[in-house]
């Protein structure tokens, strides 16, 4: 074969590579509920961005967040089949292993330096493993929030109040458990419906740290926000089948990073808990404290449950609560 004909071909095959992608840089895709804006946006695109500084041209994460890549479920079956690299879930680990349901017990983490020990002393140790046996590697623990209660009718103040509100919860059973006992008539439902079924009266009221509820646009649809505070939610930043099919080095970086990261998420989710509840208030919705020691009074037979029907479910919620100081 002539020079020239042998050039012209090996130019014509490189091209065909590139052409399909077999040269391309690795993207790993890290998908999540958030709206743009929202804590888990913010925490994405933060560790995107130190990952990225650290892969240089070795892959490269990319984030899909607004439940682009399905809902919280879907996502676990996606990091399950090895379809999907990261997704950040949080009360929907509830379904993979019981475990998870002691983040669902109410008023259990006094404040973020709280969760801060709990993650280190409680879910690594502990939970990761659970999990890991199911098929998930959690990389590491950021957050989603406080949780308050928004809704159409009125403002709750007691657990009464919520008697006869359509509420929508993330799933999880203990979620539901807690609203039933407080007397609301609470429905899972997928964050990315949630906006519509307010809007059209499906649900009367949902809950959710203010980091989701501003950036869900929360605000448009529902008139009274009551500050209950009722449960604080880890977010975990989680692998699955393939985790083990990415090169060493590239492992050893994302887990530096999503380390590096943990102190940062607590920072932005407190900056944004400021921010968003003047915003909130800015736009029109009416605010109220509730009364606490009522619902902390009302959530003592969700505490026996749990520690009933879960294996161990006592020993994590001594552990946990001992970590709070006095």
């Amino acid at each position: 074969m002539p020079m020239t004909s042998f050039k012209t071909l090996l130019c014509a095959a490189v091209g065909a590579v590139i052409a399909t992608g077999a040269w391309a840089q690795t993207e790993i895709k890290l998908g999540h509920v958030g709206e743009p804006g929202s804590l888990f946006d913010q925490t994405s695109q933060e560790f995107a961005k130190r990952a990225n500084e650290k892969l240089g041209d070795k892959a490269k994460v990319v984030v899909y967040g607004s439940s682009q890549l399905g809902s919280d479920d879907e996502m676990l079956k996606k990091l399950k089949l090895g379809t999907l690299d990261l997704a950040l879930p949080s009360t929907v680990m509830t379904t993979v292993a019981p475990e998870f349901g002691v983040f669902e017990m109410p008023y259990l983490v006094k404040d973020r330096g709280h969760a801060a020990k709990i993650r280190d002393e409680v879910i690594k140790p502990t939970l990761a493993p659970i999990a890991a046996k199911q098929g998930y590697k959690i990389i590491s623990v950021w957050e989603n929030g406080i949780r308050h209660i928004t809704n159409s009718k009125r403002p709750i103040v007691k657990p009464e109040d919520l008697k006869g509100i359509k509420l929508r919860t993330p799933k999880g059973v203990w979620r539901v458990k807690m609203f039933q006992a407080y007397g609301a008539t609470p429905s899972p439902m997928a964050l990315s419906e949630v906006f519509v079924a307010l809007q059209t009266g499906v649900m009367d009221g949902q809950e959710n740290p203010f980091a989701q509820i501003y950036p869900s646009r929360f605000q448009e649809v529902q008139k009274y926000l009551s500050l209950t505070g009722h449960v604080y939610t880890p977010a975990y930043l989680t692998a699955g089948a393939s985790w083990n099919r990415l090169p060493e080095d590239v492992r050893t970086a994302l887990e530096a990073t999503a380390t590096e990261m943990e102190p940062v998420a607590l920072e932005i989710a407190a900056r944004l808990d400021d921010e968003l509840l003047g915003k909130l208030k800015e736009a029109g919705m009416e605010v109220n404290e509730a009364d606490k020691p009522a619902f902390i009074e009302a959530s003592k037979p969700i505490y026996a449950e749990f520690a009933k029907e879960v294996s161990g479910g006592q020993d994590l919620i001594d552990k946990a609560l001992s970590l709070g100081g006095s």
